[in-house]
């Protein structure tokens, strides 16, 4: 065999190798098969209590500085954050809660000053990897497997300097 005819060879080949390597599921099988994946090889964090929906109006909340300290973390910090839902329908999980920060600024807190939302620090989103297993088509187009994919999550929110030039 010359090189050609081996290259020509291997070209045929590859595609039936890279079908073969993934374990292929019928469409009503693959939530049990994800939620066996996931836990076994990629757990997932506690999703928090309570998220929005994603297209309702949110605002800086400076108000409720002005009350009690509140309890939950997202409302106590000087960046503030809600939680909102995200689908992704080819992915499992398919919803999961992403953090929203509520305020351009930070909001500012001095001795008996009511709070202050102060445009001299931003607000930005802490973002952290996460592994989702996305559906795909296997080679023979009637079943799919499942492909782990890597997502940046917002998962809060902090307050930074602002950037000078």
């Amino acid at each position: 065999m010359d090189m050609k005819q081996v290259v020509t060879f291997l070209l045929f080949l590859v595609p039936v190798w890279a079908c073969k390597m993934h374990k292929c599921y019928e469409d009503h099988e693959l939530s049990d098969a994800a939620n066996r994946k996931l836990m076994s090889h990629y757990p997932q964090p506690p999703e928090p209590l309570s998220a929005a929906a994603a297209d309702t109006p949110s605002s800086c909340p400076l108000a409720l500085y002005e009350q009690q300290l509140p309890q939950h973390i997202s409302d106590r910090s000087v960046s503030p954050w809600r939680y909102v839902l995200v689908t992704k329908k080819d992915h499992f999980p398919s919803t999961y809660a992403e953090a929203q920060c509520l305020c351009s600024g930070c909001i500012l807190i001095r001795d008996k000053a009511p709070p202050q939302m102060s445009d001299n620090y931003n607000s930005v989103p802490i973002k952290q990897s996460r592994v989702f297993l996305k559906k795909e088509l296997c080679c023979d187009e009637d079943k799919y497997y499942l492909k782990p994919v890597t997502v940046e999550v917002t998962v809060g929110c902090t307050c930074v300097r602002v950037k000078s030039s």
